[in-house]
């Protein structure tokens, strides 16, 4: 009676696991898939025709769009790592959505609200001066030289 008790809970535990493993390679994958894409529509702007430019986008918008429902797939499946403490801004901060090109003041991007392991959320490394910065529920990529918002990732943490 034990035995089967015992492989059920190792069954029970082992499932999530591989289902997790599954998506994140899944991911990865697409992210191959949609480097090569690029690749591939670099070769037809340089050496192909209309309707082969025409058709390596196509197939590069349709590899981003997977990787995009993979990205998704994975968050949701990790709802835990993306649940993150109310965020409490500087002094007189009120939220705006905001886009690439705005100018933060510096005690947005202080050292409080630098995202120190950018791994953890799958975030692409900061080279240079530019810094992952936690803005409300939003991950913005700021120089931290000017101040400059890079890119905009909204609604990132739940």
């Amino acid at each position: 009676m034990r035995t089967p008790i015992i492989l059920a809970l190792m069954a029970a535990v082992a499932a999530p696991t591989i289902a997790q493993a599954q998506s994140l390679g899944e991911a990865r994958q697409s992210q191959r898939e949609v480097r090569e894409e690029r690749r591939e529509l670099r070769d037809a702007q340089r050496y192909g025709s209309r309707g082969d430019i025409r058709e390596e986008r196509r197939e590069l918008r349709s590899a981003q769009r997977e990787a995009r429902q993979d990205w998704r797939d994975y968050r949701r499946s990790h709802r835990d790592v993306y649940r993150r403490p109310a965020y409490v801004g500087p002094r007189g901060y009120a939220y705006r959505p905001i886009n690439p090109g705005y100018r933060f003041a510096p005690t947005y991007y202080s050292s409080r609200y630098v995202i120190a392991d950018p791994w953890r959320y799958r975030l692409p490394a900061a080279s240079g001066p530019n810094r992952w910065v936690r803005y409300g529920n939003d991950v913005v990529l700021v120089n931290i030289r000017t101040g400059r918002v890079i890119e905009v990732h909204n609604s990132f943490f739940w």
